[in-house]
């Protein structure tokens, strides 16, 4: 088969369509031909040397495909060949088939088509695990979600709204900003303008950024609030004041989704699953989809991450 290959750390131009070993599933993995792969900022990192896949995991970077069943291991439960699905992967997703623990795929859920299906695991599964299985928001709290016109910021806009919570978002143009009242934002902050802590009070914050907000997150936390950190794009260190974070007897939550086992995988998925899907298919939610690049073209789908002007999932198309 082909699969992007990242010859060396770097930039962009280091990623090269490449004839690869078949892969093959091991018990209790299912093969997938894949249709599309969604792009995400780990890939980025991994291509740059910064983001090792985890021990057993393919080289080829991709975190999410979409595609159709071609073959299962023993000890596979749930899914035959044929079926149309999606995938939660460790690595390996930009490629034309990839090997995964069954406890990690999902069927695509009803419609929406396949390609933008491929755009649907990670986010689904990293807003899912943290939002409501770490952070319990509830119906009327209020999420604040940085980093609102990303794919997991899109997401998470939307999911929250259809559990009947109020959401704030933060982005960086008047542009997004408009995107993610359409998405059902409640109150928009251009960061790049505005301090986000003099104008909003949050019962969760969903954070991709880390050191850099830590401060001024906790200061936007309601009592009991609950902060959820999953990036570290503003830096990973940073002094904590616990005295305010007890006195509002806040918790700060830390979470990556990569390297967990496929039996803690597994539980998100079946979450996402019986809770997110039905949203899905009844178009209360939906993939949103900023642009669809051919997968030998890789590189040029990370330029236009790394550019900061999309709004929503870039897909890696077969």
């Amino acid at each position: 088969m082909r699969a992007i290959e990242i010859t060396r750390p770097g930039p962009p131009e280091v990623l090269e369509w490449r004839e690869v070993p078949d892969p093959r599933p091991d018990r209790g993995e299912v093969l997938i031909d894949v249709v599309a792969a969604g792009v995400n900022r780990a890939d980025l990192l991994q291509r740059q040397g910064f983001y090792d896949p985890p021990p057993g995991a393919p080289p080829y970077p991709g975190l999410e495909v979409s595609g159709v069943v071609a073959e299962i291991g023993e000890d596979v439960e749930h899914v035959t060949p044929g079926d149309e699905v999606c995938a939660l992967l460790a690595g390996g997703g930009y490629a034309e088939r990839v090997a995964v623990p069954w406890q990690q795929v999902m069927p695509a859920p009803e419609g929406v088509r396949l390609v933008e299906v491929a755009g649907l695991p990670e986010v689904a599964c990293t807003v899912w695990s943290n939002v409501f299985m770490a952070a319990r928001l509830r119906r009327s709290e209020t999420l604040l979600v940085h980093g609102g016109a990303s794919g997991i910021g899109t997401f998470a806009i939307q999911l929250a709204k259809a559990f009947g919570s109020r959401v704030a978002a933060t982005a960086g143009s008047a542009a997004k900003l408009d995107r993610l009242k359409e998405l059902g934002a409640d109150e928009t902050v251009d960061y790049h303008e505005e301090d986000f802590a003099e104008r909003v009070t949050a019962d969760v914050i969903l954070d991709i950024v880390g050191a850099k907000y830590l401060s001024r997150n906790i200061r936007t936390l309601r009592t009991g609030g609950r902060l959820v950190i999953i990036g570290l794009q503003g830096g990973a260190k940073a002094e904590i004041d616990l005295g305010a974070l007890m006195a509002k007897r806040a918790t700060v939550h830390g979470s990556t989704l990569r390297a967990r086992p496929a039996d803690e995988k597994g539980v998100i998925v079946r979450g996402v699953v019986d809770n997110v899907w039905p949203l899905i298919s009844a178009g209360a939610v939906r993939p949103v989809v900023y642009a669809e690049v051919p997968m030998a073209e890789a590189a040029e789908a990370h330029r236009m991450m790394e550019s900061g002007e999309h709004i929503g999932k870039i897909l890696l198309v077969r």
